[in-house]
């Protein structure tokens, strides 16, 4: 049975964490909607109500990515009013040590990052799948659309009043389309010409068409020079703006991962994010670990703004660790698993030495 004072420490640890998140939603509210605004302002047939509506929408996401660091902030200031009031004596009275505390808040943390997982993620990934539907149709590029099926990448994208319906499968790792047929049409959709080539470099927005082939009047050409073609996409916008993956949940990764295979296409990004997510409780007690051994093991004359300052700038430190890691990842440097654990597994390491003199505070 869960004593009384077990309850009390719970009951605070959780109302930091909701305080710290509800002042963290506010602020990325307020960056968000001044951004969303200015999108809007462009569109003569969005209502007032909108920027605001979709705001809200695409903020749980976002405060997602910042969750481990709001735990470890939430930590401190556990800390800090437990010390502040001498409560931490209360469990010396009881017989008990710093390792109790420590390993309550750990649990807390863990099931916390449960939930994320298992509630709060499927929500918040939903909730950004309706920002970016809504958002696409008041988009400038709402007539430049691009879709993944069985038969391979599918572009339209309109140029000077001329229409392009372009099929191809890409090369993630080349910035190359293949088996590439473009097919132009005048604003009435009548056929202008077909092209037809088997790479086309898309690295920029202007495609260089190699070797092609051009249908035009019922003739076929062969022509010896490449062409280069204009257009809305680049390999990038492809491969960044074609799906968020935060509007996914984890089935919908799982499947997303499979259909990457069958097209041949990179699912290293899918990865990356799909570990990131599942590791989270053990990001968060992890979190929790370092921000118990910031509050106890730094000395009690240095003031409390000192410590929370230390672990906000660790937390920045943390941030730019994980990204480079990321990158690696995503560049092939590392595996992908590995730049998702590595970080786990260096700040366990840190972790674990400092929790050695823990219990003599």
């Amino acid at each position: 049975m869960i004593k009384t004072f077990d309850k009390y420490f719970i009951r605070l640890f959780f109302k930091k964490i909701l305080l710290l998140a509800l002042i963290f939603f506010s602020l990325i509210f307020i960056l968000t909607l001044f951004e969303e605004i200015t999108f809007f302002s462009d569109s003569s047939n969005s209502k007032f109500h909108l920027p605001f509506m979709i705001t809200l929408l695409n903020v749980p996401a976002t405060l997602l990515e910042i969750f481990p660091f709001i735990v470890l902030i939430s930590t401190q200031l556990f800390f800090v009013e437990i010390i502040k009031r001498k409560e931490n004596e209360l469990i010396k009275i009881n017989r008990l040590d710093n390792f109790y505390l420590i390993r309550l808040l750990v649990l807390c943390s863990f099931l916390f990052g449960i939930i994320i997982i298992t509630l709060y993620y499927p929500i918040s990934s939903k909730l950004k799948f309706f920002y970016f539907d809504i958002k696409n149709i008041y988009s400038e590029d709402g007539k430049y659309l691009k879709h993944y099926s069985g038969n391979g990448l599918w572009i339209k994208d309109e140029i000077d009043d001329e229409i392009y319906i372009i099929s191809a499968s890409s090369d993630n790792k080349d910035k190359l389309l293949k088996n590439v047929f473009i097919t132009k049409f005048d604003k009435n959709f009548n056929i202008i010409e077909s092209i037809s080539t088997k790479k086309a470099d898309i690295s920029l927005n202007e495609w260089i068409i190699e070797n092609p082939i051009v249908f035009r009047d019922n003739k076929q050409i062969q022509l010896d020079k490449d062409i280069r073609l204009r257009s809305h996409f680049n390999f990038d916008k492809i491969n960044k703006t074609f799906r968020d993956l935060n509007s996914l949940n984890l089935f919908e990764l799982v499947r997303l991962k499979k259909e990457n295979e069958v097209l041949g296409y990179s699912s290293q990004e899918v990865n990356l994010h799909f570990l990131r997510i599942i590791s989270l409780p053990i990001y968060l007690s992890i979190m929790v670990i370092i921000s118990a051994i910031i509050m106890l093991n730094i000395k009690r004359d240095k003031p409390y703004i000192f410590h929370v300052l230390l672990g906000i700038l660790l937390s920045v430190v943390i941030y730019y660790i994980n990204n480079i890691f990321n990158i690696f990842g995503l560049t092939d440097k590392i595996p992908v698993y590995l730049s998702v654990f590595f970080p786990i597994i260096f700040l366990s390491i840190v972790s674990t030495i400092g929790l050695v003199r823990i219990n003599e505070k």
